[in-house]
């Protein structure tokens, strides 16, 4: 069961709407803001006492918000597609402002209230300064016009989401489409020592990547081409991080 609730709603009132201009204060006070809450409830998993849920809440983490996670998310894609709206999207661990799991009783936890819960915090990556500042140099290159962001990009990031929300058909369609975009995109740059052997190695991976495509245009993909398809997606990935660190 999948519940949803919005958090500090600001009161509405009346407004003229044949005016479409506010005078505003010149120090405004910050707008209030609504926030969403979804709660997954697994009406299948019952517990049979206090203890048993305990000991479940002990041992559960991130491997089971990410199952939850899940569920979310194909309901928020089922809603984009069905109300046509482009501007709506899915939810990210990293973008959740808080993330509880907890047991109760399934009246108080559509609620959001809990026999008991605890917090889950994501924890931190360690990686190396001159790793960490690639991202920083590179925004600052695009922002400023020394850089551009390729079209490839973009696809690559939605085929990234595709893949790892479960639609393995929908990814299969947009790594072919990101392939042949990073191929020409790529071509015209010459700016990493090895770009020439990407390259090369992107062209050689269209043959099966189309016939993952067409696949995926017939039904669902077996094990064999899905990981065909990951893998082109890792390197099409691969490649732009390469671009990414010959730019700074």
């Amino acid at each position: 069961m999948l519940v949803f609730a919005t958090l500090g709603a600001p009161e509405r009132r009346f407004r003229d709407r044949s005016r479409t201009k506010r005078v505003a204060e010149p120090e405004p006070e910050p707008a209030l803001v609504t926030t969403g809450r979804a709660t997954v409830v697994d009406v299948g998993h019952a517990f049979a006492d206090e203890a048993a849920g305990a000991a479940w809440l002990r041992g559960a983490g991130e491997d089971y918000l990410a199952a939850e996670l899940r569920v979310l998310n194909r309901a928020l894609h089922a809603f984009r597609a069905v109300t046509a709206d482009p501007d709506a999207h899915t939810v990210a661990r990293a973008r959740a402002l808080v993330a509880r799991i907890g047991y109760g009783s399934g009246d108080a936890v559509a609620d959001g209230l809990w026999n008991d819960a605890r917090e889950l915090v994501i924890p931190r990556k360690r990686e190396r300064r001159s790793a960490a500042l690639v991202p920083q140099q590179y925004l600052a290159a695009v922002l400023t016009g020394q850089e551009q962001v390729l079209a490839c990009q973009e696809l690559v990031l939605r085929a990234r989401y595709d893949l790892d929300h479960d639609r393995p058909r929908d990814a299969a369609l947009q790594v072919l489409v990101a392939l042949d975009a990073a191929i020409a995109e790529l071509a015209r740059e010459s700016k990493a020592h090895d770009a020439n052997q990407r390259i090369e190695e992107l062209r050689g991976r269209r043959e099966i990547t189309t016939a993952a495509a067409q696949a995926a245009l017939a039904g669902p993909l077996d094990e064999k081409l899905l990981e065909e398809v990951a893998f082109t997606l890792r390197r099409l990935e691969a490649s732009l991080r390469a671009r990414a660190y010959a730019s700074v």
